[in-house]
């Protein structure tokens, strides 16, 4: 099957860069906080494990990374409520107050749960931020710019990708991991700083239609409440821990049916298809991916550096996936979520052989990255669907829910990941045996997946049919996607 030829401008045709004279501050300001984003997201899952054993908290590992994520759900409704309200200003300026200081509690924590709240604060000020700056890139960037600035920011995660993880490695070898935390802080001033003068170009408060809703703030926060029940099992491994694991599935299910489109959970033809799979992408990504480095450094003894490694060889096949897919025409969207999926299962599979030690350590090195690969075909097809299928007084709303599809289902995979690493610390399973079910468990719910990608393309093409306009350069060719998780969202 053929997914597509080389995509091409059309002829005569010019379209301002984003870096035009009215845009260059704002492309500058919004790029620069998004590389930090990303750096922060690779390079602390580098610094992590050496952090966690130096404080004594290996067996809160997952709850570094579970945090995060619950924290980003609750600052993505906020932020994108208030900014919908009363403007993107003030959720700016709040999350790059909150980040900084997230960096720098980080930095000085003396325990394993001051990490976990440094991580908390880090993942609130994410979800306000990444909110906002696609607010600001709604209102400032001109419809036929916006396409060129989505694909700059998935670009913004190809250096950090490249160096980071090696980078931070050698910080925490050679100096400290405290370090990979603190020595951020300037630079998000930095992005701060040129983000200011965009503000003058939103509109103000009282230019917005709408109302605050905040039942759906209670939903959120009922979600984030049902995720953290279920990732404190790996620190209760007992009678209570199920428990209230139990309590957790279910709340965070109540939530979630009020916050995301109705059919998610069916893999409804269109939008709702679309945005679940964008959670399944992300669960099963970021449930390997939170243990990559962990495997290579407990289970094989690699440094910091060398165990850093795989994520930043899968950033860059990551990147380069994402700028293949984002050069065809017409591609079939279906087909390359059901690669992508496959390909991320291969990296999975790789790697819990490594983890049993059946194949060298070596091999992780050349298996990782297939996870790269397809997430990178498979993330940005299905955000495109999810454009393709949605009308303009959805966009913002369904935008919204593909982004707490990624955080909530990331946040319950990083959890089943903590819980098998806390068994292991307590001497229940092997480390090995541990890896290597998240790594199988994983690359099994992604195959599961593979056979109902074809609804992706269903309504899409209902949509287009009913809508041929929306069609070439009218339409967005990519969406914003960037390898990590930790700090993503798609709109």
């Amino acid at each position: 099957m053929t997914v597509g030829a080389e995509f091409g401008e059309q002829p005569g045709r010019s379209v301002e860069t984003i870096f035009a004279a009215r845009y260059r501050i704002t492309t500058l300001g919004i790029l620069i906080l998004m590389t930090i984003i990303a750096f922060e997201a690779l390079a602390v899952a580098t610094a992590l494990p050496t952090a966690a054993r130096s404080l004594h908290g290996l067996a809160s590992y997952g709850w570094a990374f579970t945090g995060f994520l619950v924290a980003s759900v609750v600052g993505m409704v906020v932020s994108g409520m208030y900014s919908d309200v009363h403007g993107a200003r003030r959720p700016l300026l709040v999350g790059l107050l909150l980040f900084i200081t997230g960096l720098l509690i980080g930095s000085a924590a003396g325990s394993m749960w001051v990490l976990v709240a440094a991580r908390f604060v880090q993942g609130l000020a994410v979800g306000l931020l990444i909110t906002a700056m696609y607010v600001v890139m709604g209102e400032v960037y001109a419809d036929q710019v916006r396409p060129r600035m989505f694909a700059a920011l998935a670009g913004a995660w190809i250096i950090p990708g490249l160096v980071g993880p090696v980078l931070a490695g050698w910080i925490t070898e050679q100096l400290s991991w405290r370090w990979v935390f603190g020595g951020l802080a300037p630079f998000v001033v930095l992005g701060g700083v040129l983000m200011l003068p965009s503000l003058s170009q939103l509109r103000r408060s009282s230019d917005r239609d709408g109302r605050f809703d905040r039942r759906r703030i209670g939903y959120a926060l009922l979600t984030a409440f049902g995720v953290a029940g279920v990732a404190n099992l790996g620190e209760n491994i007992n009678a209570l821990g199920a428990a209230g694991a139990v309590i957790g599935l279910v709340a965070m299910v109540l939530g979630l049916r009020r916050l995301l489109p109705p059919g998610t959970s069916r893999f409804a033809s269109g939008v709702p298809a679309a945005i679940a799979f964008r959670g399944v992408l992300a669960g099963v990504f970021v449930g390997m991916e939170v243990i990559v480095p962990l495997t290579l450094s407990v289970q094989l003894h690699y440094s910091p550096t060398l165990a850093g490694t795989p994520l930043m060889l899968s950033a860059l096949s990551w990147a380069t996936a994402s700028a293949i897919q984002g050069r065809l025409r017409q591609p079939n969207r279906a087909a390359l979520v059901g690669l992508g999926l496959v390909l991320m299962a291969i990296g999975g599979v790789g790697m819990a052989l490594v983890a049993l030690r059946i194949v060298p350590g070596a091999v992780a090195f050349a298996v990782w990255p297939f996870a790269g690969f397809g997430a990178g075909f498979a993330v940005t097809s299905a955000s495109v669907v999810m454009l393709e299928c949605t009308t303009d007084a959805n966009r913002g709303s369904d935008s919204a829910a593909l982004q707490l599809a990624d955080s909530s289902v990331s946040a319950i995979s990083a959890a089943f990941a903590g819980a098998l690493i806390a068994l292991a610390v307590h001497g229940r399973i092997g480390y090995g045996t541990g890896f290597a079910v998240v790594y199988l468990s994983m690359a099994a719910l992604g195959l599961l997946a593979v056979g109902r990608a074809p609804r992706l393309v269903q309504r899409a093409q209902q949509v287009q049919g009913a809508h041929p306009q929306a069609s070439g350069a009218d339409r967005p060719v990519t969406a914003p996607s960037e390898p990590g998780w930790q700090g993503s969202v798609s709109s």
